[in-house]
């Protein structure tokens, strides 16, 4: 996992982890492209690619794709997705999360293996490949 800044906090804070997170990327020389598996995500095109098939994604489903490649392997509440991706806190009574990881999964691992998207059920979900 990259990182995970909880409400509240500093916006001292904030920027001081993205400009770590900045300098660690521009390191590794993939500021700009996330992988999991076959699976690939170009920050700056927006195109996302599962192998050689490209995958068309709203830009909500981008910023929800985008999130879950930032932490490959770890799972992510509906609350931590709801916070980052909606911006807004999660109360336990909306199925929009749910409903938006259905979309990535038809879009993502429809017809594919192995697939990457993971229920943890009672836990949340995990991007992993």
């Amino acid at each position: 996992a990259d990182d995970y800044l909880p409400k509240p906090f500093a916006f001292e804070e904030l920027l001081a982890r993205l400009r770590a997170l900045m300098r660690r990327e521009q390191k590794n020389g993939h500021a700009n492209r996330l992988q999991v598996a076959d699976l690939v995500l170009d920050l700056k095109t927006h195109q996302v690619r599962r192998g050689d098939v490209p995958i068309e994604l709203t830009a909500r489903e981008f910023a929800l794709l985008e999130f879950l490649m930032r932490h490959p392997n770890q799972v992510l509440t509906q609350a931590q997705i709801a916070e980052r991706v909606w911006d807004y806190n999660f109360e336990g009574t909306t199925n929009r999360v749910a409903v938006y990881i259905s979309y990535l999964r038809d879009k993502i691992d429809e017809g594919r293996s192995p697939k990457l998207i993971q229920t943890v059920y009672g836990v949340g979900y995990r991007l992993s490949g």
